[in-house]
């Protein structure tokens, strides 16, 4: 009871604000509509349980009339069962594809809303695959939750409706043993609570089980998937390596989890199987067994006996609407447990990153960047880089070294605001644009323009004046494809990609330009022409540069040198260090 309760407080949580948001009215009377329909459909189910009495005992009778009568009765009853059915099935898928589209949107924005998805990767992410939970759990969880609430809806409005019927129907067709009419009030009801009481627990013991196989199924599933696209992507890397033999083992391994789990949850399905198909080929003799003395003692028409059978059925099917319903729940459980995780995982980030003691980057009413008292860490909370009062001043050109793991990316990380690990202050002026271009840029799939120009939005920039840097940076064979759809990070070497993320730079104008070795790629020339074009289209911009080229001090008018323990040292233009560090640990 109290794991039903947990259950069900988080479908709750998930659920809910949809109905409260801004799409609440049309969320509420789709699902208004539909259960009002429901209802309408268990009504029709009661009229035709009703129907069967008279019409089965028109046919012993021998009553054509009645018999024509009752046939028009069931077309109308039937013509209105069949619309309502088509039209609660339509309005039903609108009002998911409405409410899967909102909750989208919604664990889109928590997701991706101030880096929260970097910080998840950086704390471990314990959950898994988020594309999986955004797009496949997100489905499951609407298709199911309206599934299982309307058949559960369904059943208590039948038990309720039905139980009315069959206890009358107890009185009309007595227990009936050896000659003898045994009067227990509403014993039909009784033994149909028995049969499904018995049945439920019997199914829940056989069952059980599946919930974590189900839950274990989909993460197989998505790890498989996403190592697959991780060959995809790295397809280059693999082929020049040679390593697709290890590749191919790496994936069997994972899918060999999958196999193995499938085979558990064969297993588990056969047995439930075997139990609720017996359960439900029982359950149509069953209550025909039970008022048969009675009929064959002729206390009953034979309308009654099929209306008793029908009814109990009904009673019977609403009491065990866990059993049918089993494999679904265990699903719908499974996929409950998948998206609680991934709103828990995506509050701790944000919940961290609001409360841990972080670096903070705020706006400074000066023109320079300022470090004051900056620690940066590593996730385990060792300290990586330090630096007080440590100023990067506008138009200025900085060069910062050191050797690999000295905690160069993770200052720039830092100083961009989402590096979380650490204390301390990264003022940054108000007004000032900033632009980060690590060494692998990223290009969204998808034409080509649009792909240059991200995170602007597609014709805020003018065609022209992109077909013109692209020509200034060496791609004038990519100056008429700004209309092609591609996978750019595959499609272009990375020398390429490294001179689109300089043509983006020189399209968004920053005013403080970090270049994370965004010309390591390239050879020593090109990378000259390049730094004279940004000095060139850049004047006024700050540069800051992290490269290992001695050809890199000319573009650069002051050089800083991170030593492996996190001392900043700042130095001279031909190298030489000043009288003393900037800034210690």
């Amino acid at each position: 009871m109290k794991n039903i309760s947990a259950t069900l407080a988080i479908v709750w949580r998930i659920a809910a604000p949809y109905f409260r948001s801004e799409d609440k009215w049309v969320g509420r009377g789709l699902l208004a509509v539909v259960v009002a329909m429901e209802l309408v459909l268990v009504a029709i189910n009661v009229l035709l349980n009703q129907w069967q009495n008279r019409f089965y005992s028109a046919l012993q009778a021998y009553d054509l009339p009645e018999f024509i009568k009752e046939v028009w009765i069931f077309l109308g009853l039937a013509f209105t069962f069949v619309a309502l059915a088509v039209y609660k099935l339509y309005l039903n898928q609108w009002l998911q594809i409405r409410w899967r589209q909102w909750l989208t949107q919604h664990y889109l924005g928590e997701w991706l809303d101030g880096a929260t998805h970097y910080r998840m990767q950086l704390k471990g992410d314990a959950a898994d695959n988020p594309d999986q939970r955004i797009t496949e759990d997100v489905k499951t969880f609407v298709e199911q939750t309206l599934t299982v609430g309307l058949g559960l809806l369904s059943s208590v409005v039948t038990l309720a409706s039905f139980v009315v019927i069959l206890w009358g129907l107890s009185y009309k067709a007595p227990l009936y043993i050896y000659g003898t009419d045994i009067v227990v009030p509403g014993f039909l009801v009784w033994c149909a609570v028995a049969y499904a009481i018995v049945g439920t627990a019997l199914t829940h013991w056989i069952g059980a089980p599946l919930i974590n196989l189900n839950f274990e199924q989909q993460r197989y599933e998505a790890d498989f998937r996403f190592n697959l696209i991780r060959v995809r992507e790295n397809s280059e890397q693999i082929a020049l390596l040679k390593g697709e033999g290890a590749e191919r083992g790496r994936l069997l391994q994972r899918f060999g989890f999958v196999i193995g789990n499938w085979y558990a949850i064969m297993s588990r399905t056969k047995r439930l199987t075997a139990f609720t198909a017996s359960y439900g080929q029982a359950a149509t003799i069953f209550p025909y067994v039970v008022v048969a003395p009675a009929y064959f003692a002729k206390r009953i028409q034979l309308g009654d006996m099929m209306q008793t059978g029908s009814a109990f059925g009904s009673v019977q099917d609403a009491l065990s609407f866990f059993v049918t319903a089993y494999r679904s729940l265990a699903e719908w459980r499974a996929v409950i447990a998948r998206l609680d995780g991934f709103e828990m995982s995506v509050n701790a980030a944000a919940r961290g990153a609001a409360l841990e003691p972080t670096i903070d980057v705020a706006p400074s009413k000066g023109k320079a960047i300022a470090l004051e008292q900056l620690l940066v860490k590593l996730p385990n909370g060792a300290p990586l880089v330090a630096a007080n009062a440590f100023t990067i001043q506008p138009s200025e050109r900085v060069l910062v070294t050191g050797p690999s793991g000295s905690g160069k990316s993770t200052l720039f990380r830092a100083i961009a605001g989402v590096w979380p690990f650490g204390t301390g202050t990264v003022a940054i002026p108000a007004t000032s644009k900033l632009m980060m271009l690590p060494q692998r840029p990223y290009f969204p799939i998808g034409p080509l323009g649009d792909a240059i120009i991200y995170p602007a939005e597609h014709g805020s920039i003018p065609p022209e004046k992109i077909r013109d840097v692209l020509v200034a940076v060496g791609m004038p064979r990519l100056a008429e494809r700004l209309d092609e759809d591609g996978h750019w990070n595959r499609t272009l070497s990375l020398g390429e990609q490294q001179r689109l993320g300089l043509a983006r730079a020189l399209l968004h104008v920053p005013d403080y330009l970090f270049l994370d070795e965004a010309t390591a790629s390239l050879d020593e020339p090109s990378e000259d022409r390049l730094y004279r074009l940004l000095t060139e289209k850049l004047p006024q911009a700050t540069i800051v540069s992290i490269g290992h080229r001695s050809t890199l001090d000319t573009f650069h008018n002051r050089k800083v040198a991170l030593a492996q323990d996190g001392e900043i040292h700042v130095l001279g233009k031909a190298g030489e260090p000043a009288p003393e560090p900037s800034a210690a640990r």
